[in-house]
């Protein structure tokens, strides 16, 4: 059972790079079209340094470190009764191959509905790059079954 004391509650934070051959694989996955996502030229004739970050990758980057669900674990999220409901981003500065970005992420909300059959868990993250530079928020739905 969570509880709505962990409402505004920080987690440590997390980092990683933006690898090329990662942010490519991942763009061919998704079936991205936009050429600036796969070819370096594309992107630079656009006025880019490097291959920028696809939408939605931020989640997936954030997710690949060595526990990735451990902060839900701590507060009592139990990974079988998990599901992931929505996600949503909002972007203020791209990212792009070799950033190093940090997310920082906390509980926004706690609520529960139907009798307690599920209980539901808002979190938002910050991105930043190595510059400090606000990137994007996430926001992410999770859904707890009891």
């Amino acid at each position: 059972m969570l509880d709505i004391k962990d409402i505004g509650k920080s987690f440590k934070p997390v980092s990683a790079i933006v690898e090329k051959g990662r942010l490519i694989s991942f763009a061919r996955a998704i079936d991205e079209k936009n050429p600036i996502y796969i070819d370096e030229l594309v992107a630079k004739q656009v006025n880019y340094s490097a291959l920028p970050v696809p939408p939605t990758f931020l989640f997936c980057l954030k997710m690949d470190v060595p526990k990735p669900f451990e902060n839900y674990q701590n507060i009592g999220v139990s990974l079988e009764k998990l599901l992931h409901a929505n996600q949503s981003f909002t972007y203020f500065s791209p990212a792009e191959v070799g950033d190093e970005l940090t997310f920082y992420s906390s509980v926004e909300d706690i609520y529960a509905k139907k009798g307690g059959a599920l209980e539901f868990l808002i979190e938002k993250t910050k991105v930043k790059n190595q510059r400090g530079e606000h990137v994007a928020d996430l926001k992410t739905t999770l859904v707890i079954r009891n």
